[in-house]
């Protein structure tokens, strides 16, 4: 979508100093501006992820939680759950929340739901959005309202 939108920009430039219409250039002048902002926004997005599977070991090993997080879910997705837990128990260990919501999530696909309240109620306590709406009445973890957090 980044490269359309920087297409049509210089369409529309090249369009408005054709036909000398000032209309045509201020639109190419605002489309250039949306084209690099996406490309800007899309930089900063993949700046922050891992280049090789070497570089997010490392990144863990070094203390890095998203990097623990990222193993993890890799290592969920190969049906390794002993090795998922490790990884999002250490990143729990050094406070990510995200961590916290994951290893609800692997406790409920291996437990069920009731031996995942601890970490669903870890992760809300400290924030975590989705993990909040679990304990509102009438929701997953707390239905007739008496599990509140």
């Amino acid at each position: 979508m980044t490269y359309l939108l920087l297409l049509v920009a210089a369409v529309l430039s090249i369009l408005g100093s054709i036909n000398d219409s000032e209309g045509m250039i201020t639109a190419s002048w605002v489309v250039w501006g949306v084209g690099i902002l996406f490309l800007l926004l899309r930089w900063r997005r993949n700046r922050r992820r891992f280049a090789s599977l070497e570089q997010a070991e490392a990144a863990a090993a070094a203390g890095n939680t998203r990097a623990m997080r990222a193993l993890a879910m890799r290592q969920k997705l190969l049906d390794d759950f002993t090795e998922a837990e490790r990884l999002l128990r250490a990143a729990v260990e050094l406070g990510d929340v995200e961590a916290m919501w994951e290893m609800g999530r692997l406790v409920e696909q291996r437990d069920g739901l009731e031996a995942s309240e601890p970490w669903f109620r870890m992760a809300a306590e400290r924030g975590h959005f989705f993990a909040k709406r679990f304990f509102r009445p009438g929701h997953a973890l707390n239905m007739d309202g008496g599990n509140p957090l």
